[in-house]
């Protein structure tokens, strides 16, 4: 009895790993996508729709690419270095999406089209691997 509940433990193991293996791809190519699609620099739609600089509409534009880039090859270093950078990653999602909830969507703090919205999954996915970073 005590090998079949090791060899189970075994299996939800290795599909623990998958799991957090395909969220981490999920989040960094949707950060990648939405990154590369501000492109080329400055990023006219920003600088007019929300009024920002082009350094900082650049900023956003470049931050968004490479965290999701560092997300998805943060998880294939196995060192503490992968496990920061993951870390890292995760502390700029977080960071970007507050800042779109504060100002592209600040009327939908706590409501149905906050829950609703693939938004809100970005920013938990990027919570998750800023706590979680590489850890089993």
């Amino acid at each position: 009895m005590k090998t079949l509940v090791s060899k189970i433990e075994s299996v939800l193991i290795n599909f623990e790993a998958i799991a957090s293996l395909l969220l981490r791809l999920a989040v960094g190519v949707a950060f990648i996508i939405h990154g590369y699609n501000k492109f080329p620099l400055p990023p006219e739609g920003l600088i007019e729709y929300f009024d920002l600089s082009p350094a900082l509409a650049s900023l956003v534009a470049i931050s968004e690419l490479t965290s999701g880039v560092v997300l998805i090859i943060g998880g294939f270093i196995k060192n503490p270095y992968g496990n920061y950078l993951t870390r890292l990653a995760g502390l700029t999602i977080v960071i970007i999406m507050t800042n779109i909830f504060i100002v592209a969507h600040s009327d939908w703090f706590i409501n149905k089209a906050l829950f609703t919205s693939p938004q809100i999954f970005l920013f938990i996915g990027g919570l998750f691997f800023l706590i979680k970073g590489n850890r089993k």
